[in-house]
C-alpha cells in the first residue's frame, strides 16, 4: 500500500470511530457513582432513566451533567444500598420534588387531565370540523330566498313587470 492510501484509511477509520462515538448515547454517571453490585447498579440505572433532571427538564438524571442530577443519582444509589425498594425510592423522590420529577407521570386522578387532554382535544377538534363541514354543506345546498329588490329585477327581466 502506498502512503497516501494508508493515511486516507487512517482518516476514514478515525472518522468512523468519532461518528460512532457521537451517535452513541452518553451517560453522565461518573465512575465514583457506580455501585459495586451489578444488580443494584442496574436497578439504579433503571430508576435514574425514569427520573427527570429538574435543571435540564428534558433529560433523565442518568443523561444529565447538572449538579442536581448528580445529587439525585447519588441519592437513588444511597437508598438502594439502604435496602429500599424501587417503589419506595420513587415515592421518596416524588415526595421531595413532586410529580414533575417523573418522566412518565403516574396514572392517578390528579393526572387524568394530563393523560386525557390530548385525546379529548383531538376528538373535540374533529367534532368541530365535522359540524362546520355539515353546516357549510347544508348552507350551500339550500339557496337563500330572493330579496325584494331581486324579485322586482327578476320580474322586469322576465317581462312581467
Amino acid at each position: 500500500m502506498t502512503v497516501a492510501i494508508r493515511s486516507s484509511l487512517k482518516v476514514l477509520l478515525l472518522s468512523v470511530v468519532i461518528g460512532i462515538a457521537a451517535l452513541s448515547p452518553s451517560r453522565a454517571v461518573q465512575p465514583d457513582e457506580v455501585l459495586k453490585d451489578p444488580a443494584l447498579e442496574a436497578r439504579a440505572r433503571a430508576l435514574s432513566a425514569g427520573l427527570r433532571c429538574l435543571v435540564c427538564q428534558n433529560q433523565s438524571i442518568d443523561d444529565s451533567d447538572a449538579p442536581l442530577a448528580k445529587d439525585l443519582r447519588v441519592l437513588v444509589r444511597e437508598r438502594l444500598k439502604a435496602g429500599d425498594s424501587d417503589e419506595e425510592i420513587i415515592d421518596f423522590v416524588v415526595a421531595r420534588y413532586g410529580e414533575f420529577v417523573l418522566l412518565k407521570p403516574r396514572f392517578s386522578p390528579h393526572t387524568w387531565l394530563l393523560w386525557f387532554a390530548t385525546p379529548l382535544v383531538l376528538v373535540a377538534a374533529l367534532a368541530a370540523i365535522v359540524f362546520a363541514y355539515r353546516r357549510r354543506k347544508a348552507a350551500a345546498d339550500s339557496p337563500k330566498p330572493l330579496t325584494a329588490n331581486e324579485k322586482r329585477r327578476l320580474k322586469r327581466l322576465m317581462g312581467e313587470g
